[in-house]
């Protein structure tokens, strides 16, 4: 398995620079003002970058919801049970859920992944099945996984993604998460790489009061004395204070970026597992965006880490892949603004220099 996870981060390369050029002396050739659609050039330019094109075709999005389950639950940090893991991916296959009413909207297809739900899936729900284990292990006790379980996800997570672009034919993909308490790793991954206080990273999850916060506080500052993640070595990070659906979704943005296809990730919990995948690979972050700024505290840390801009900006802090679901609009609009706009030239038109 870290033989296959090598071949994938080797497989990576760096978005396409003279691309990227191509696409922004296209787009300051359309027959607008120059500058005049802001970000969505950004946008548009790096996609020309990731793709090698000027005409990309975004257009077939699917999102990987991934679902598991966290054994530091047991330490009062949500203000749901475990249980709710289990009955929320039953509503994402009937259909019913956030993440299904704003995938639909965008037409995007949803696929939810079981990657480490604490009870056995009935067979007739349409769940794709990657269980490592039933739920990770308290953090505030020792490792959530071990090293190998750490990496097997990762490649799971990665084989989805490659599988999706190269048999299915999707050109843009999502990352969403479920998980009750998933909110703690995230939190314990992203104060082991940014040193900060974990009090300054740690947010109110599913809604939470005062006391499920302090707790929360203290079980991410145990699990961190405890397990001592090392931030120089990304996969040491995981398995001691992550979780198995964030090596899937750590995985996707690999998988993805080594096939040269945008991926976009959600909020808090898809982001550390971003966060992971650019630690392991760098150049991973060429290929990714940030859909929008979550209202958990430490999205911000996150996104400075990253170093990328959110697409949007809307107070939202559900997961599931809804932020990943709206942002997708906007990503094919930008493919579109570069690829449909006339130039100048092609118009006709003449080109005043505004």
């Amino acid at each position: 398995m870290e033989k296959t996870l090598r071949n994938v981060i080797e497989a990576i390369e760096p978005a396409d620079s003279s691309w990227e050029a191509r696409a922004w002396e296209r787009l300051r050739s359309q027959i607008r003002p120059r500058g005049s659609l802001g970000r969505l050039e950004e946008m548009a330019a790096r996609l020309a970058g990731m793709t090698q094109s000027l005409a990309p075709d975004v257009s077939k999005k699917i999102i990987l919801t991934m679902a598991g389950d966290h054994g530091v639950a047991e330490e009062g940090v949500s203000a749901y049970p475990q249980e709710v893991t289990a009955q929320m991916v039953y509503s994402f296959v009937k259909g019913w859920a956030s993440i299904n009413v704003l995938a639909d909207h965008g037409g995007a297809t949803v696929r939810v992944v079981d990657f480490g739900v604490a009870s056995d899936l009935p067979e007739d729900w349409a769940v794709v099945r990657r269980k490592i284990g039933k739920g990770t292990r308290n953090i505030t006790k020792g490792p959530a996984m071990d090293r190998g379980e750490a990496v097997r996800g990762m490649v799971e997570g990665a084989r989805l993604v490659m599988d999706a672009v190269s048999h299915e034919g999707y050109r843009l993909i999502g990352t969403g998460d479920m998980g009750i308490a998933n909110t703690t790793p995230s939190t314990a991954i992203v104060a082991a790489f940014s040193g900060k206080p974990v009090a300054e990273l740690t947010g109110r999850g599913t809604g939470i009061d005062d006391a499920a916060w302090q707790r929360k506080v203290q079980a991410v500052e145990t699990a961190l004395a405890v397990n001592r993640p090392d931030p120089l070595d990304p996969v040491d990070v995981l398995a001691k204070v992550g979780g198995y659906e964030i090596a899937g979704l750590a995985g996707a943005v690999l998988g993805a970026a080594a096939v040269r296809v945008p991926v976009v990730c959600d909020g808090f919990i898809a982001t550390a597992g971003a966060l992971i995948a650019c630690r392991l690979a760098p150049r991973a972050a060429d290929y990714l965006f940030v859909s929008h700024r979550s209202q958990e505290v430490g999205h911000q840390t996150m996104i400075e880490l990253l170093g990328l801009k959110p697409i949007l900006d809307l107070s939202m802090r559900l997961g599931e892949g809804t932020g990943a679901a709206l942002a997708m609009h906007l990503v094919e609009a930008s493919a579109r603004v570069l690829r449909d706009i006339k130039t100048f030239a092609e118009a006709g038109v003449t080109d005043t220099g505004h």
